[in-house]
């Protein structure tokens, strides 16, 4: 009910790791960032179908995108961060912005959810291979 109520009165969507929807959890994983941002841009980049990369920044670990709808013209822009955390885990955020409509129904949830789908199969990460992004850092002074 929470997601329909967003969908109706909202045209954005991000990812949390304390998201109430599973859906909007980001990932971290234990794989290198090149190998996560090097799939990440793929997959951005047209392997999903109706992407297009924009704009891609390794330095800073910034992908944006835009996705089209299927059988309207609407465009949904697509931010995805590419870092390291504290723990020197690769972790990947995501948000996604409707640029016409001022409610997206859901559609920019579903955007990140089958992005982190996507890029979960392609790196072939396993649920050992992701962390719980809500854990304290494990390094000691």
């Amino acid at each position: 009910m929470k997601g329909l109520l967003r969908g109706l009165t909202s045209n954005r969507a991000e990812t949390d790791p304390h998201s109430p929807d599973p859906r909007l959890r980001g990932r971290t994983y234990a794989i290198s960032f090149d190998q996560v941002w090097n799939a990440a841009l793929a997959l951005s980049g047209g392997q999903l179908p109706r992407w297009s990369v924009s704009s891609a920044d390794d330095g800073g670990g910034i992908i944006r995108a835009r996705v089209r709808a299927r059988l309207l013209d609407n465009v949904d822009d697509v931010r995805i961060a590419v870092i390291l955390d504290e723990n020197g885990q690769t972790r990947v955020d995501v948000t996604s912005t409707s640029l016409l409509r001022k409610r997206d129904l859901g559609a920019n949830a579903r955007h990140i959810h089958r992005f982190l789908r996507a890029l979960d199969t392609k790196l072939g990460a396993t649920q050992a291979l992701i962390l719980d992004a809500t854990r304290e850092a494990q390094f000691s002074a």
